[in-house]
């Protein structure tokens, strides 16, 4: 079963001349795989919510329905925690930039987005409050100002931590949408 989810448009990596390999612009794409401390995280997780469900089998036939329940209703929690996990990260399409967070999703058409670049400053390490010097990629849109907007994607995130050249094809290639839609 594939699982759009996780994997990386892969004709990004074949098609290196090439922005925009695909056809349909009109779908979301991720322009980068997962970094590997996020697939880790999120296979651990799903590791813990396959115990947790076998706990919950065990709790309901020994125990009480309702005891298995809960149990059963914290491995949904785990595994959906998981896969949204997964899913986090900058999706592109024909209609616009989307920035995906694991609370809050954030879609900016590219009527309104004036650039896309490449900046050093100082960025979080792994999401945590501590900050070292990088690279994010910015987004800086016509209706908001550009200070204390997060970045879309730093050399420093789950997905590019010790990867600088796939953070480096990355940003490359969100910035030829921008440029392929007639912005940044």
């Amino acid at each position: 079963m594939p699982l759009p989810f996780l994997t990386a448009d892969r004709a990004f990596e074949a098609a290196d001349d090439v922005a925009l390999p695909f056809d349909d612009h009109d779908r979301w794409r991720r322009p980068y795989r997962p970094g590997p401390w996020r697939v880790a995280v999120a296979a651990l997780s799903l590791l813990l919510a396959s115990y947790v469900l076998f706990a919950a089998v065990i709790i309901a036939l020994t125990g009480t329905v309702t005891e298995g329940g809960v149990v059963f209703g914290t491995a949904l929690l785990v595994i959906t925690c998981a896969l949204r996990l997964l899913r986090v990260g900058v999706w592109v399409s024909a209609r616009g930039l989307r920035h995906v967070g694991f609370f809050v999703t954030r879609t900016a058409p590219w009527e309104q987005i004036v650039t896309v670049r490449t900046v050093q400053q100082p960025v979080r390490w792994l999401g945590l409050p501590r900050t070292v010097q990088g690279q994010a990629l910015v987004l800086v849109r016509r209706d908001r100002a550009a200070d204390g907007v997060p970045p879309l994607l730093t050399t420093h995130n789950a997905d590019f931590l010790a990867r600088g050249e796939a953070f480096d094809r990355a940003a490359d290639t969100v910035e030829a949408w921008a440029a392929e839609n007639g912005r940044g």
